[in-house]
């Protein structure tokens, strides 16, 4: 009954919405279908947010709860007794963290080189970077690991931190944007100034590069914190695991806390919806600029 009542609440709401805004006609249709595709999109993480307040009994029955429980306490409790949420959830604000800041300073100096400075061997060079972007990247696993254990890197953060830092298509994105948005004509204006070519870079240049830097740094952030093949081959202490190992943890044959396994989940989740809520302006800039050159 209260989920019905959830049901026409939502509905109530957008005819409201509708009602306010004045739309006619085929804007009224448009915004309709915008309305229930945002629904769509969003319902996954709110049924998830809804499951980590029920018990797992609660989660599988039918019909499924629409409206929050009251076991949050309990799964925290749970969630706490079966991993240690806090070591995976600082193991994997260093890896990604670290991995996004080094990802953005070397693929904006490499972009930023193939797009200002004429050097010989330029297009060649691009032209190979490009090529590198068609390896599937499941076939450099077994490499990538074998570098690793000759480095001595197993079970170490390194790692996963510093092999793809300058990743062929960071340098891709950061090159088409400064070719895009950097003119030349400021550039060579603050070399005449007397400006070394870092600060031309730092005081001139990485401002610009401000909304290509929140969409790289999303795209990056988003893959980092969700890997779990890298983590899983390379590290093999408990106290280095990362939340998609610590969730993965948490499945047993004897049986499985999903009302807790919930909770954790929310908890992984939470950081990527407040990255991307911070950057969302920047973000959106970023991957619509360039798309027509002026």
């Amino acid at each position: 009954m209260m989920n019905l009542l959830l049901i026409i609440a939502a509905i109530t709401m957008v005819l409201i919405v509708i009602a306010k805004l004045g739309l006619k006609g085929k804007m009224i249709v448009l915004y309709t279908v915008l309305v229930m595709v945002a629904i769509i999109m969003l319902f996954p993480f709110y049924d998830m947010f809804v499951m980590s307040t029920r018990t797992t009994q609660e989660i599988f029955s039918f019909p499924p709860f629409l409206i929050f429980g009251s076991n949050l306490k309990t799964n925290f409790i749970k969630m706490n007794d079966t991993v240690n949420f806090l070591l995976a959830f600082r193991n994997s604000c260093i890896i990604t963290f670290s991995y996004v800041a080094l990802v953005l300073f070397f693929c904006s100096i490499a972009g930023y080189a193939f797009a200002v400075y004429n050097f010989p061997g330029r297009s060649v060079l691009f032209a190979i970077l490009l090529g590198t972007m068609m390896i599937p990247p499941t076939a450099g696993i077994i490499p990538w690991y074998i570098m690793m254990s000759r480095f001595r890197w197993v079970d170490t953060m390194r790692a996963l931190i510093i092999p793809n830092c300058a990743n062929a298509f960071g340098i891709y994105w950061m090159r088409q944007y400064c070719k895009n948005n950097v003119p030349t004509s400021l550039v060579e204006a603050a070399r005449i100034d007397g400006c070394s070519e870092w600060t031309v870079f730092f005081r001139i240049v990485a401002p610009i590069l401000l909304p290509a830097y929140a969409s790289l740094g999303i795209m990056n952030f988003v893959n980092i914190w969700n890997d779990f093949m890298q983590p899983l081959m390379i590290l093999k202490s408990p106290k280095l695991q990362t939340l998609p190992l610590m969730l993965r943890s948490m499945v047993s044959d004897r049986g499985t806390d999903y009302g807790a396994m919930m909770l954790a989940s929310t908890c992984a989740v939470l950081p990527l919806l407040v990255a991307f809520l911070c950057a969302s302006k920047y973000f959106m800039s970023g991957l619509t600029a360039g798309a027509v050159k002026e």
